[in-house]
């Protein structure tokens, strides 16, 4: 099976949550890894996703830890999006996707 891993950093303007993580997240940028798996059998390469994680860094007594937490697209949009409403009520700005780095 072929896998491919794909990089890519977000910017939240704002605190914010996670589904399933207690607490809020500082403001920041945070990376997000996603893997792929090759689809077999088709007349064209394409992948299907397979995992999201985040890289979250430690705070507080945890300080110098990081932790790769496992975050489904759909809730990594909301969050995004979120922040984006946020950010537009209180400045006027945008959080911000980077493009993609593949790691093949």
């Amino acid at each position: 099976m072929n896998m491919r891993s794909t990089r890519s950093t977000v910017t939240f303007l704002n605190p914010f949550s996670l589904p399933g993580y207690p607490g809020d997240l500082p403001a920041g940028d945070y990376e997000v890894l996603v893997e792929e798996e090759l689809l077999q059998g088709l007349s064209f390469e394409a992948y299907r996703r397979t995992a999201t994680y985040m890289t979250v860094r430690g705070r507080g007594g945890h300080a110098g830890r990081t932790e790769l937490r496992a975050i489904s697209d759909s809730d990594l949009k909301e969050a995004l999006s979120r922040d984006r409403g946020a950010t537009e009520k209180n400045n006027h700005s945008e959080a911000a996707l980077s493009p993609q780095e593949d790691l093949k």
